[in-house]
C-alpha cells in the first residue's frame, strides 16, 4: 500500500514491526526484504513519487566553503527512490584492504566487520541493483576475457584486472513501485517527514517518531524498532536535531555524530599519450547478461602499504571537451550541446571551459563528420533510448592524448564535519550545515599513484604520462568534493567512543535504532558507494527479521499488542475505515 501522510487525520499513530525512514536504495531493500519474512514495516518517504521544489527545500542547506562543496541539496532528491533517480550507476566493491586497520594511515582507519562478511550481501545486491553476476575480475567476468587496457601489461604496484559494473541504471522508486503497492507488509507513507525522533526517559530506546506531512500536521510512528534510511547528510541532522530527551543529539554521547564526513577525491588530471599506433582500449564491454563493464587501473595493497597511501584508482579519460584541441567533432558536438546536460554536470563543464570561442568547436566537427554522426546515433541508441544505457563517454580523442580520471579515498578527518545551522526549513527543523575538509594525506595519496601508474606503463613501453605534482591539488579539487557521495557521519566502530553505530549498524547504547546509509562507512575506500549501502540494507534487514522473530504477543515499549493489530492506522480525511489503534 502507498498513500499520502497527509491524507490521515492529525494526531493518529502508525504502527509497524519496523519503522523505516527513507525510501531511498537503502530504506526500500530494507522494507521489502523484511516483507519476505512476514514483517509488517511502516515506509516513511518525505517526497512523493517525482521530485519537487517544495519537498526539495528540505534539503537546502549551508556550505562554509562553496568552491570545495556542492550546494546542499544539488546531488539529493527527495522523492520514492531517492537519489536513484539520477544515479549514473557505476558498481564495484570495496576492497579488502578497506577493511583493514592500515596503521600507515590513521587509527581510524578499518571496519569492524571483514570483506567476506559483505560478499554474500554484495551478491544479493547485484539483484537488486540489476547488475549480473557478482564477478570483478576482467578475466571471467565477459565470455573470454575482457580485452586488455594495454597489450603485454604486467607491474607489481599497478593492476589493470579489476573492473566496475553498470546498473541500468535502476531508479528504485520506479522498479520497486509494484511490489510496494501490493505488498500486504509494507506501508508506504509520501510526504511524511520524521522531524523528531523521542527516546525514552531513560534514553536507551525510541519511544516513538514524529512525523510531520505536507499540510504540517503530526502523527506518530511506533515501531518495534527503527531504521533511518536517509543519506549521509540527512542521518546527522535527524540524530543532531532530536534533542529532546538527549540535549547532545541521539547517539551523540561522544560527539562523533556528523563528523568524519567523507566524500571521495575525484578529478582528471596529467597527460597520457601512448606509445606507437594503437590507441589503449578504455571502452565498456558487456557481459552474457548484458551488463555494462569496463577496465580501470588500480594501486595494489602492499603498494598502499609501501608507499603510505590511500586506497584509489583511475581510469583513461578523454581530454578536455571544452578544449577544441582534441581536434575531435564528437567532443566538440557534445560541448555545443552542453546545455543537454544535467545542471550539476553542465556548471562543471562551464567551471572548466574559461573563455573558449565556439569556432574552432564548429571546425572540428566539420572536419570530423563520420565520428561525429556516429557519435550521435551511439548516444541516441545506447544511452537515450536504451533501457540499459551506455554508462559514459568513451570517444577516443583524434589528438591521440588522454588524461586520468582519478577516484581516491578520503580519509577519515573530525574536523570534516555536518552541524547544525541556524536557519530552519519550514518544519522548524534546523537546516544543516557542511564543513568538508580534505587532508594533505589524501593528495599525497593521488600524486603518488599517478607516479605509480606513470611508471609502469613508461616501464611497459605503453607510453607517457606526465604530470605536474604541484597542479594535482588544484585538478582534483577543481569541483570540490565528489558530489553525491556522503559517507562517515555516523560511522561505525566496536566502541562508542569511537564511533555511533555498531557493527550490526544499530546505533550504540540506543536498543531498538539503526542506520542504513553511507553514513556508517568507518572509511571510504576507492569504490562508489551505492552498492555496499544495498548490500549493507540487505544485512541489516536480515538480521532485524532474525531479532523479530517473535511470539504471538510482543512488547512496544510500554504498549502490550497482538501481531494482528500491526496494520497501520487508515483513517483519512475523505472518510476511510479506521484501523485499530493500539491498546
Amino acid at each position: 500500500m502507498i498513500c499520502a501522510a497527509h491524507k490521515i487525520l492529525d494526531s493518529v499513530d502508525l504502527v509497524a514491526d519496523v519503522c523505516i525512514v527513507g525510501g531511498g536504495p537503502a530504506g526500500i531493500t530494507v522494507a521489502l526484504t523484511l516483507a519476505e519474512h512476514g514483517l509488517h514495516v511502516l515506509l516513511l518517504e518525505s517526497g512523493g513519487f517525482r521530485s519537487d521544489s517544495i519537498s526539495q527545500a528540505l534539503c537546502i542547506g549551508d556550505v562554509s566553503n562553496p568552491a570545495l562543496h556542492a550546494a546542499a541539496d544539488m546531488y539529493r532528491r527527495r522523492q520514492l527512490g531517492g537519489s536513484t533517480s539520477i544515479w549514473g550507476g557505476r558498481c564495484t566493491p570495496l576492497d579488502p584492504v578497506d577493511f583493514m586497520p592500515r596503521p600507515w594511515l590513521d587509527l581510524l582507519s578499518g571496519w569492524p566487520i571483514s570483506y567476506d562478511t559483505l560478499v554474500p550481501f554484495w551478491r544479493r545486491a547485484h539483484d537488486w541493483a540489476e547488475l549480473g553476476d557478482f564477478d570483478y575480475a576482467a578475466t571471467t567476468a565477459v565470455p573470454g576475457g575482457m580485452r586488455p587496457m594495454f597489450d603485454g601489461f604486467t607491474a607489481s604496484a599497478i593492476s589493470t584486472d579489476r573492473i566496475e559494473r553498470f546498473s541500468r541504471p535502476t531508479n528504485f522508486g520506479v522498479a520497486y513501485r509494484d511490489r510496494l503497492a501490493r505488498s500486504q507488509h509494507v506501508r508506504v507513507l509520501l510526504y511524511a517527514t520524521c522531524t523528531q525522533i523521542v527516546l525514552t526517559g531513560g534514553t536507551k530506546a525510541v519511544r516513538h517518531l514524529v512525523v510531520t506531512t505536507r499540510l504540517g500536521t503530526r502523527l506518530r510512528a511506533r515501531a518495534r524498532n527503527y531504521v533511518i534510511a536517509t543519506g549521509g547528510l540527512e542521518v546527522p541532522r535527524l540524530l543532531l536535531a532530536s534533542r529532546s530527551e538527549a540535549p547532545a543529539g541521539v547517539g551523540n554521547a561522544s560527539g562523533l555524530v556528523g563528523r568524519t564526513y567523507m566524500c571521495h577525491l575525484a578529478g582528471t588530471s596529467g597527460h597520457f599519450r601512448a606509445a606507437g599506433v594503437r590507441a589503449p582500449w578504455h571502452s565498456y564491454e558487456r557481459t552474457a547478461d548484458g551488463v555494462y563493464c569496463r577496465r580501470r587501473i588500480s594501486v595494489e595493497p602492499r603498494a598502499q602499504q609501501t608507499w603510505r597511501i590511500g586506497n584509489v584508482i583511475a581510469r583513461l579519460h578523454h581530454t578536455s571537451i571544452a578544449n577544441p584541441a582534441h581536434v575531435t567533432g564528437a567532443l566538440s558536438a557534445l560541448y555545443l550541446a552542453r546545455w543537454l546536460l544535467p545542471a550539476e554536470y553542465r556548471t562543471r563543464l562551464a567551471q572548466r571551459s574559461g573563455a573558449v570561442h565556439l569556432w574552432p568547436h564548429l571546425r572540428n566537427v566539420v572536419a570530423d563528420p563520420l565520428t561525429t554522426i556516429d557519435f550521435a546515433i551511439h548516444s541516441l541508441r545506447r544511452r537515450l533510448l536504451a533501457a540499459r544505457k551506455y554508462p559514459s563517454i568513451t570517444v577516443v580523442p583524434r589528438c591521440g592524448d588522454f588524461t586520468l580520471d582519478i577516484h581516491a579515498e578520503q580519509l577519515p578527518n573530525p574536523d570534516s564535519r555536518i552541524t547544525l545551522g541556524c536557519d530552519t526549513d519550514r518544519f522548524g527543523v534546523p537546516q544543516i550545515r557542511i564543513d568538508w575538509r580534505y587532508r594533505s594525506e589524501d593528495i599525497r595519496t593521488v600524486r603518488v599513484a599517478m607516479a605509480l601508474i606513470a611508471e609502469a606503463v613508461a616501464a611497459n613501453g605503453h607510453g607517457t604520462l606526465s604530470f605536474d605534482p604541484d597542479a594535482v591539488e588544484a585538478d582534483i579539487l577543481r569541483d570540490g568534493a565528489y558530489g553525491g557521495h556522503h559517507l562517515g557521519t555516523a560511522r561505525m566502530s566496536e566502541s562508542p567512543a569511537t564511533g555511533v553505530v555498531d557493527a550490526q549498524c544499530r546505533v550504540h547504547d540506543v536498543d531498538n535504532l539503526y542506520i542504513a546509509s553511507g553514513a556508517v562507512f568507518p572509511t571510504s575506500g576507492q569504490a562508489n558507494p551505492t552498492l555496499t549501502i544495498i548490500a549493507l540494507a540487505v544485512r541489516l534487514a536480515e538480521h532485524l527479521a532474525a531479532r523479530l522473530a517473535a511470539p504471538d504477543r510482543m512488547t512496544l515499549h510500554g504498549s502490550v499488542f497482538c501481531t494482528a493489530e500491526l496494520d497501520m492506522a487508515k483513517r483519512t480525511r475523505a472518510g476511510a475505515a479506521e484501523a485499530p489503534r493500539t491498546t
